[in-house]
C-alpha cells in the first residue's frame, strides 16, 4: 500500500453475533446467539409491502418519514402512553434503531464530552460515542438481579456529562426499569445540561403483568431526551432495518441535520405497508402474550437442568448462568457448546468494556416451538 490509515476504532473487531452465528453455521448448530426470530412475518404484512409498490409508493419517502407511518406511530404512543406527539417536528423515521441512535449521539457528541452507559450494555452505544471523541463512562451492572445504584450514578455526574444512555426494557439482562426508576433518573438529570437517550426497541415486549414505559411519559425526561424505537422487534421482521427517533423539537432539528446526510430517507413500501398493518394496535397489544409464552416454554422447560435461569422480566433474551457446569470463562465455554452440543448461546461478557466473568450466556428465545424444545433437550443433556 501506498498509504497509511489510523483507525478510528482501533479496539473494535467483528462483533460476538457474528462470530457465534458463524460457528453456528460451520458447527450445523441451534442458533440461539443472534437475536432475530426463525419464524416468518405475518403474510399479510408482506402483501401490503407489494400492494404498496404496486400503488407507486417507490420513490424517496420525505427525508422524516411517509405521512401515514407518522401517524400510525403518534396514534399508538395516544393510545398506548396517554402521550401526544406532534408528527412533523418531534418524530423521524430512521432506518432501523441503530441507525437512530447513531445519529443521536452524532448531534449532540463532542471531543471530550462523557457518556454514562449502563453495561451490560448493547454493543453499538461505546463505539459510536468513541467515534465522536466522546469519552465512555460504564456504569458496570452485575447478576443476577443487574441493580442500578442511583446514588453512584450521581457521583459520575459533572459539567463534561452530556448523554446518560438507557435500554429499557434492556439487551442483554431482560430488566424492565419502571415508573419508579425512571422518577429517580429524572431528579438525577434535573438542573443539570445532560441529555438522555432512551432505547425502547424492546418497549412492547415486557411480561408477568408489567405494563410499558417510556420516558416520553415523564415530562422532565421527555424535555431531554432523544427517545429511539424499531418495528424490527415488533413485526418480526429484523432484516427490513426501519425505526423512528422522537425528541423535543429543538433536538429533533438537529437530530435531522444529521439524518438528512446519511440515510436521508427510508424504505418507501415498507413505510406505507407498516402504517396500514397498524392501524389496529391489538397486534402491539398481544405482544407481550405472544413472547411470554415462548419465554415460558423455555424456562420451565430447563428447571431441571444444571443451568440457572435468570429473571427476564422483558425482551425476547433469557440469561442463564452455568457455574454449576464449568468454570471455564464464557466465550470459550459458549463456544465449547457451540462445537460439542450444537447449541449457540452468547456471552453475557461481550457486552461489558472490561473483562468480565460471570459464568453467564445470552439466548434468544424468538424462536420456533420446534426450536426451542430442541434447545430444551440439548441443554438438559449438558
Amino acid at each position: 500500500m501506498n498509504f497509511s490509515l489510523t483507525s478510528k476504532l482501533p479496539h473494535v473487531g467483528t462483533t460476538i453475533f457474528t462470530k457465534m452465528t458463524m460457528l453456528a453455521n460451520q458447527q450445523k448448530a441451534l442458533n440461539l446467539s443472534q437475536g432475530f426470530p426463525d419464524f416468518e412475518t405475518d403474510p399479510k404484512l408482506v402483501q401490503l409491502v407489494s400492494k404498496a409498490m404496486e400503488n407507486g409508493h417507490n420513490q424517496y419517502a420525505p427525508m422524516i418519514g411517509a405521512q401515514p407511518l407518522r401517524n400510525t406511530i403518534v396514534k399508538k404512543y395516544h393510545e398506548i402512553y396517554q402521550v401526544d406527539i406532534d408528527p412533523t417536528e418531534e418524530l423521524t423515521i430512521t432506518s432501523g434503531g441503530t441507525q437512530a441512535i447513531f445519529t443521536a449521539i452524532a448531534t449532540v457528541i463532542k471531543p471530550e464530552d462523557e457518556v454514562i452507559i449502563f453495561e451490560p450494555a448493547y454493543d453499538c452505544y461505546a463505539p459510536t460515542v468513541e467515534l465522536f471523541g466522546g469519552k465512555v463512562i460504564p456504569v458496570r451492572l452485575m447478576a443476577p438481579d443487574f441493580r442500578i445504584d442511583w446514588d453512584y450514578v450521581a457521583t459520575l455526574m459533572n459539567a463534561k456529562t452530556r448523554l446518560i444512555i438507557i435500554n429499557n426494557p434492556n439487551n442483554p439482562t431482560g430488566k424492565v426499569l419502571e415508573s419508579e426508576e425512571l422518577g429517580k433518573l429524572a431528579t438525577l438529570l434535573e438542573g443539570t445540561n445532560a441529555l438522555l437517550l432512551s432505547d425502547e426497541v424492546y418497549e412492547h415486549i415486557v411480561f408477568d403483568g408489567k405494563v410499558p414505559q417510556s420516558v416520553l411519559g415523564i415530562p422532565a425526561l421527555r424535555e431531554r431526551s432523544f427517545v429511539v424505537a424499531s418495528f424490527g422487534k415488533l413485526l418480526h421482521t429484523t432484516g427490513w432495518k426501519i425505526g423512528y427517533c422522537i425528541a423535543p423539537p429543538e433536538l429533533t432539528h438537529e437530530f435531522r441535520k444529521v439524518h438528512q446526510f446519511n440515510v436521508f430517507s427510508v424504505n418507501t413500501p415498507m413505510q406505507f405497508a407498516i402504517a396500514e398493518y397498524l392501524d389496529d394496535l391489538n397486534y402491539v397489544k398481544g405482544l407481550s402474550g405472544f413472547f411470554e409464552k415462548k419465554r415460558n416454554l423455555l424456562q420451565d422447560g430447563i428447571k431441571e437442568s444444571r443451568f440457572r435461569v435468570l429473571p427476564c422480566e422483558g425482551t425476547y433474551f433469557l440469561n442463564i448462568d452455568y457455574s454449576a457446569i464449568s468454570e471455564e470463562k464464557e466465550f470459550e465455554f459458549a463456544c465449547f457448546l457451540t462445537e460439542q452440543y450444537k447449541i449457540a448461546t452468547i456471552p453475557l461478557s461481550a457486552f461489558y468494556k472490561e473483562v468480565t466473568n460471570q459464568q453467564v450466556l445470552r439466548v434468544c428465545f424468538a424462536k420456533k416451538d420446534d426450536t426451542l424444545l430442541s434447545a430444551i433437550e440439548i441443554l438438559n443433556r449438558i
